[in-house]
């Protein structure tokens, strides 16, 4: 059984893809596009016989079986999160067809109302691949802080990057992470030092665009950066502001000084 997808007039808004691109990744993706006997390529999946060996549910009146993946993780989010949900999120990969159908379900569940905002990361390489459990190219934290790294160096080292971006992991980033965790702590080991109103403000104003980490972080460099500046001895210092600035850091972009 499939879904009809002619119901939503809502259908293709979270990805934006034409028809066109829509049943390439559709068919690429684990879609059925080519099945016969569908009204439309892209009706997704509502509800199948099992196969043998897979897992399967008493169906009612359509037999015992088991649910098409999105229409799945539409209902779960609902019933477990009490929806209407606001935002989902999870790899670009994701976008179509997965985040467009369970789009589209939670959409019409909902009785039209958009049910479903989308946040999606860039997919991440490493050695010139995307990284992924197939290729076993994967950079593991567990790794990294068993190795002697900081976790606050690696965080910084992903957070230089903007989710949104695509982007490859190098060594260079722990490296350029762990130096600035040693800026930011020798800044802040003080009790006095620049104003810290503005960095707040910038830091703030950066996190609500779309979660702009890497502007934060560049606040803070400004900020610390001054804080170690020996060549204005004169300048106005403010007794607490590495403590004021530390702690919105550590709220804000979970970084612990």
């Amino acid at each position: 059984m499939y879904a009809d997808l002619s119901v939503d007039d809502g259908f293709g808004e979270v990805s934006g893809f034409d028809r066109d691109q829509m049943l390439a990744l559709f068919a690429e993706r684990g879609g059925d596009p080519d099945r016969a006997g569908k009204r439309d390529p892209l009706d997704p999946l509502l509800w199948r016989r099992e196969r043998p060996g897979e897992p399967q549910w008493d169906g009612g009146a359509l037999g015992s079986g088991r649910p098409g993946w999105h229409i799945e993780c539409a209902v779960i989010a609902g019933m477990g999160l009490h929806g209407p949900l606001h935002v989902q999120g999870g790899g670009a990969d994701l976008v179509f067809p997965h985040h467009e159908m369970s789009s589209s379900h939670a959409r019409v569940l909902n009785n039209g109302a958009s049910a479903l905002s989308n946040a999606h990361a860039a997919l991440v390489d490493y050695d010139g691949s995307k990284m992924s459990k197939s290729l076993g190219n994967l950079v593991f934290v567990s790794a990294l802080r068993a190795a002697g790294h900081d976790p606050m160096a690696i965080r910084l080292g992903i957070l230089a990057h903007h989710y949104r971006e695509p982007w490859e992991w190098f060594d260079g980033d722990l490296e350029i992470g762990t130096a600035r965790l040693e800026r930011w702590r020798s800044a802040m080991s003080g009790n006095g030092g620049p104003a810290s109103a503005t960095t707040l403000d910038e830091i703030r104003r950066a996190m609500a665009d779309d979660l702009d980490a890497p502007r934060a972080l560049r606040a803070v460099d400004a900020w610390a950066e001054a804080a170690l500046d020996q060549s204005n001895p004169d300048s106005e210092t403010e007794i607490g502001a590495p403590g004021v600035v530390s702690r919105a850091i550590n709220a804000l972009l979970g970084i612990r000084i």
